[in-house]
Order: structure tokens, then C-alpha cells, then sequence
């Protein structure tokens, strides 16, 4: 229970960061699972859903060093930018790989008339605090 509430804590850093342009609306970051990989010792793994408003996007960050990520589309377009790449638009089923240390650069609805979700699934240090690091590089 203390992981989850630290983890919406961290989150909630993003959430509240005032560094979109143009005061769009933020996306709101639910932790939905966090377990310690019984085979791994010292690796968790913790999934969270990243619900985005229309025209909603989260600040450009970074995720911890030993942070492998893996995020798919659940519903609505996501325009993401991972470490420079130029931004795409992901569909529903499609996903992306984030390495250890990433910069994510765009992390928005690509509409600003319907909702988009995605699921962000990390694998990472079990002693891992802080997910999200607001960052401009």
C-alpha cells in the first residue's frame, strides 16, 4: 500500500509540472499493479494507466536508470517522442520500448476532441521511488 501511494505521489509530480505550452490539460496517472519478480531479485515489476483528456499531454521526462518500459495504446491516439526520434501517433494495439534512462520528449493525445489511454509497464529496481523526473533534456 506505501508503494502505491509513493508511487501516486511521484506521478502526481508529473501531473501538476507546468511545463506544456499553452496550459493544455494534463494526464492523470493511475498505478495499477506493482510486484517484486519472484525470479529476479531486486526487479519489480509496476504498471500504471495514463488516461489523457482531450488535447490532455504530461510534461517531457525521464524514468529511472534501471527502468526498462514498455507502453501500448489501449484506446485514442498517443503522439510520443522517445530520446530525439521524431513524434508518431500510436493507435490503439500499437506500442513503444523505452530503454533505462530515456529522455520522453512527447507524451500527448494526439486529439483535441476524444480521450486516449495507455499502459506503461516498467521493469525496474524494487527499490525504485521516483518513476517520472520532470526533465527539458
Amino acid at each position: 500500500m506505501f508503494n502505491r501511494t509513493l508511487l501516486a505521489a511521484a506521478f502526481s509530480v508529473l501531473a501538476i509540472t507546468p511545463a506544456i505550452a499553452a496550459e493544455r490539460p494534463l494526464s492523470k496517472v493511475t498505478v495499477v499493479f506493482d510486484k517484486p519478480l519472484p525470479n529476479v531479485p531486486g526487479k519489480s515489476m509496476r504498471g500504471v494507466i495514463v488516461d489523457y483528456a482531450p488535447g490532455a499531454a504530461s510534461p517531457a521526462h525521464r524514468h529511472p536508470n534501471s527502468a526498462f518500459i514498455y507502453a501500448t495504446v489501449l484506446e485514442g491516439e498517443v503522439r510520443s517522442s522517445v530520446n530525439g526520434e521524431p513524434a508518431k501517433v500510436y493507435k490503439p494495439g500499437e506500442n513503444w520500448y523505452e530503454a533505462p534512462g530515456a529522455f520522453h520528449g512527447v507524451s500527448a493525445n494526439a486529439s483535441d476532441s476524444k480521450p486516449a489511454k495507455l499502459m506503461a509497464v516498467f521493469v525496474l529496481d524494487s527499490n525504485e521511488t521516483v518513476l517520472v523526473t520532470p526533465s527539458d533534456k
